[in-house]
């Protein structure tokens, strides 16, 4: 087994002075924990994973293709691979739990 704390996760990605943190990294899949302040701009690009965002904490708007939702505590998203997307108008610190498989390249 292998059990995490969100607390020290946190930590250890702010001591990295990153956005993301992979903390798990198995055959079939991966996960991490990334993070954007209010107002930060999310820099990602498509990925050639599958990928399932859980967000732990803050507000936000995702894109996913051409659809767009408001997400907090407690939404999950799945993003097919290849699929452009982003969070956008950051109104509270984000914190999202994000499961890619395969494993992110």
């Amino acid at each position: 087994m292998k059990a995490f704390r969100l607390d020290e996760l946190e930590a250890e990605r702010a001591a990295n002075d990153g956005a993301y943190l992979q903390f798990l990294r198995e055959r079939n899949m991966s996960a991490g924990l990334y993070a954007l302040d209010k107002g930060d701009l999310d820099p990602q690009l498509p990925h050639t994973e599958d990928e399932v965002y859980f967000v732990v904490s803050g507000r936000a708007a995702i894109t996913v293709g051409m659809e767009t939702t408001q997400v907090g505590r407690g939404s999950v998203v799945y993003v097919p691979a290849g699929v452009p997307h982003k969070f956008h108008h950051i109104t509270e610190d984000l914190r999202v739990l994000v499961v890619f498989s395969p494993p992110e390249s």
